[in-house]
Order: structure tokens, then sequence, then C-alpha cells
């Protein structure tokens, strides 16, 4: 079996950069007469885990009542421009021309557009109107790693070159109306961002092996949205720290199993960073000391968490700063379901 490799890979991000402490001002001050105990929720703002971030907007724009039709206007917008400047970086770093591209897959979850995104995408960098395309949607977080996964399925069974696009408009799914404690865990934590991966069978990075999924049964009240009037609004159940303690190790050693990789050979974790405790909590459940997810805490600090696309932010400063060690290593996120994503790379 030809396995595809990464040829090229590309980010991208808005414009505007906002410190964290004026993200926490802004909510102060919509939030403050209508939400007792404001001054002690507001604390998960105070941590050194995020400094800044970047929005498609500047961040007055969050203070209007806004519904469905403005807020899809802000996302396609940011989407489609960031996906774009991503997808244009990558495929310069591989040397390829767009139009060479098999295929496209493009995973979003933080707006709704019809025709989808790729359709759009694939016109605007010049891809052949014959090419493969591929929408995925739902998977919050782990729709980097497991849209990166379907892209080498559909390599594998088709040739390539392909695309891989992660993109979410996070800050577009921003409720000024909703004072519950998911909605300021989400606005202190939530950017946005587009990450993007061309896969070739003559690229010079690493090997994009097989995908490992798992859903776990009765768990949709921990991660996801509820549909409402005005958007999307974030929902966020359970002590999600302590079900990766709990679940992952179980998690990854039948991923390995499944691959028939011995645990031991992984030599690298490029992981998602869904929070400093989330990342915390990956490192207990792999045994492995907290310095080994450094790149993953960089990115959170700089970028906030940026759903799909983070995981291929840390993976594109892994890369730039030599950080993969030759061997296995393995992607992995969680998102909605709830549910798990793993992905095996071989490093030259």
């Amino acid at each position: 079996m030809t396995h595809p490799r990464i040829a090229g890979i590309g980010t991208a991000v808005p414009d505007h950069v906002v410190a964290q402490e004026s993200v926490r001002d802004v909510v102060h001050a919509l939030f403050q007469d209508r939400l007792e105990g404001l001054d002690r929720l507001l604390e998960v703002f105070n941590h050194l885990h995020v400094r800044r971030r970047h929005f498609a907007q500047p961040l007055e724009w969050y203070g209007r009542d806004r519904g469905w039709k403005e807020f899809t206007e802000a996302y396609t917008s940011a989407a489609l421009d960031l996906s774009l400047r991503a997808a244009q970086q990558a495929l310069e770093n591989a040397d390829t021309s767009a139009s060479e591209l098999k295929g496209i897959v493009v995973a979003s979850t933080t707006g709704i557009r019809t025709p989808s995104l790729d359709a759009v995408l694939m016109q605007k960098l010049g891809m052949g109107l014959t090419s493969l395309r591929l929408p995925v949607f739902g998977l919050g977080c782990a729709g980097g790693v497991a849209g990166l996964a379907r892209t080498a399925d559909l390599f594998r069974a088709t040739g390539g070159p392909y695309l891989f696009i992660a993109v979410e408009v996070c800050s577009a799914t921003f409720q000024k109306n909703d004072t519950s404690k998911s909605n300021l865990i989400g606005t202190s934590l939530f950017a946005d961002g587009a990450g993007a991966v061309v896969l070739a069978d003559n690229g010079t990075g690493p090997e994009v092996r097989q995908g490992h999924s798992t859903l776990f049964a009765d768990t949709e009240d921990i991660m996801g949205w509820d549909v409402t009037d005005t958007g999307l609004k974030v929902r966020f159940s359970r002590d999600i720290p302590t079900f990766v303690r709990t679940h992952l190790p179980q998690v990854i050693s039948k991923a390995c199993q499944t691959w028939g990789v011995d645990q031991a050979e992984l030599k690298t974790f490029v992981t998602h960073p869904g929070g400093q405790r989330v990342l915390e909590a990956y490192a207990d459940a792999v045994g492995r000391p907290l310095e080994a997810f450094e790149i993953a805490f960089d990115v959170l600090q700089d970028h906030g968490n940026m759903s799909s696309a983070s995981v291929l932010f840390v993976l594109a400063e892994m890369l730039r700063r030599n950080r993969l060690e030759p061997g296995y290593a393995l992607m992995s996120a969680l998102g909605p379901g709830f549910s798990s994503e793993q992905l095996l790379l071989r490093v030259p």
C-alpha cells in the first residue's frame, strides 16, 4: 500500500490580534449587569495559557446583537479568505500547482454554507472542475485529524496529490446574550484560523498512515452546538480532562493494536491544544512530561483554540522547528460526539 507524504503545509490567521485582557474587558462590559458572580467567573481569562488570539472582526463588532444572517456572512467571508491564504502557502511549499490536484477536502464546523466552501475554493485556487471534493462538518476540534486521515484515504484510493484544509471562524459563534458558563469558557479560549496540507507521493515530509476513530456512547452532552434563533450556542458539560485521563489510554492502545505498532514506538505526539488542562490530562494519559507538548502549549498561547485548524498549526510548527523524531508520530484530537481521532504518521 502506498501512503501519501506531506509535501507542503500552510497556516493563516485574521489580521485582528487581540490580547486576552482586552477580550476579558469586553465580556465584563457586556455581562456585568446580567450575571451574578461575574468577577469570579472571569477568572478563566486570567490564566497564562492564552495570551492573545486572532479574530475575523474587531472586538467592538461582537458587542452588537446579530442573527444567523450576519454571523453566516462573517463566517463565509473569513473562512474563504483564511482557507485561500493557507492553501496557497501549502501549495507553494509543496511546489505544486492547484491544477495538478486530484481533489480537495475541507473541514469546518463553525458555520454553514451551501454550496460548501470547497466548491468555491477549488475555483478560486484554479483546480480542475472534475476534481473530487469532500466537505467535512460536525467534527469540531477533531476535524483536523479526521479530515487529514480521510484525505489520505482518498489519496490511497485514487492517487494524488490532494489538498486538505481545516478552517474555523469560532468568533462568528459568539452569543452576546448567553450568560452560561459554557459561553464564558468558549469566549476565553476559541479563536479563528486555517491550516492546509498538500499530500503527494513525492512529498518529503512525514508519511500519513491510517487513522483510528472512536465514538463514546451516550456522550453528546459533553461538547457541541445547540442551534438557536441567533446562531450556534456552545455546549460544554462534564469534566473533559478527567474523561481524557480515564479513556484515552485505552483508545491509543487499541489504535496501536489495530495498526500493528508497539505503543513504545510512538516517538512524538502532535496534539490538538484544546486547553491547558486538556493538554495536561493528555500528557498524563500517555505518560509523557509536559515538555513533550511544548509546541502545543505555544500554539495555544499565541492563537488560542482554533478548533480543527489548531492541530495543523502544531504540526507546521513542529516541522519548522524540526521537532518530529524519526519513527512514528501520533496526531490526536477530541471532538463532539464525544469522540476521539488518532492518526499515525511515519517520520523519515
